[in-house]
């Protein structure tokens, strides 16, 4: 589930971790699915070990540990992993540790329940175009509106749909593009060729307004509870969401009941009498 807000939050909570050298990377024993490594783990842990994290960066919903030598470590928590520094919700899903040396958090921990991340090291200098494209588009907090809808306007996919692809504009899941599009009082099912500028903007604004709240209140915490932040405590944007998960539920604006509809395999959320454009 981690989107940008998420990724962004865990980003701030292991922020303290630069300047610190790495003394060992541990690939703890989990009985569970493995998560996919590249390049391998041998490789990784001979690279990593001995170098300092200079940097932690956000790109889109990945994490990278900038190190030393400008090769970088790449965390991508996917449906259910997390990024630590405090103890994780428990051990039989800890997947990996950093262990630290320096004035901050002694450990870095990658935390995944259903082991669907990945880990993946990047050589020296190559870390800023493996997480460029064609891979992910430009950050949907750093896109412009005029970006966003030339990245966009010619496709005939619902604007909800399309918003979910990383290569276009990245950071954007499913949570988030239906509570940005409620605010933007656009219908999900509209294709993306017929969206007008004054639309595109509105959008624009409405994806800034929804992403820096959701950061503000550092991301949302489901039912499920698997979502935390770096130092393992919920999120608080949950109890502000506007129509994600709300189905039959009045609208904050006018009251209509909430629908639910299903694109792609993944419920949306949308108000049919406020998002008619």
């Amino acid at each position: 589930m981690p989107e940008l807000p998420e990724v962004e939050t865990m980003r701030r909570g292991v922020a303290s971790a630069c300047g610190q050298r790495i003394v060992r990377l541990r690939w703890t024993r989990c009985a569970l699915r493995p998560l996919a490594v590249r390049p391998n783990r041998r490789t990784i842990g001979s690279r990593v070990a001995g170098r300092r994290i200079v940097q932690v960066v956000r790109k889109g919903k990945f994490l990278a540990l900038v190190l030393d030598d400008d090769s970088a470590l790449v965390l991508h928590p996917r449906m259910t992993g997390l990024v630590l520094v405090e103890a994780p919700p428990d051990r039989e899903h800890l997947r990996l540790e950093l262990q630290l040396e320096g004035p901050g958090p002694r450990r870095l921990l990658f935390w995944d329940r259903r082991g669907l991340g990945t880990v993946e090291w990047h050589p020296p200098g190559s870390w800023r175009q493996a997480l460029g494209p064609p891979r992910l588009g430009p950050d949907a907090l750093e896109v412009s509106w005029q970006q966003l809808r030339d990245r966009f306007h010619s496709s005939r996919r619902a604007i909800k749909v399309a918003l979910l692809d990383q290569a276009r504009v990245a950071g954007l899941g499913n949570l988030y593009a239906a509570e940005v599009l409620f605010v933007a009082r656009i219908d999900p099912r509209r294709p993306c060729c017929r969206l007008c500028d004054a639309q595109w903007r509105r959008l624009h604004r409405a994806m800034g307004r929804v992403l820096r709240e959701a950061i503000r209140y550092e991301g949302s915490t489901l039912g499920d509870g698997t979502y935390r932040t770096a130092l393992n405590r919920p999120g608080n944007y949950q109890n502000r969401h506007r129509v994600y998960g709300k189905a039959g539920r009045p609208c904050p604006r006018c009251r209509t009941p909430i629908a639910r509809i299903v694109q792609q395999s993944r419920s949306t959320f949308f108000c049919p009498e406020c998002q008619r454009d």
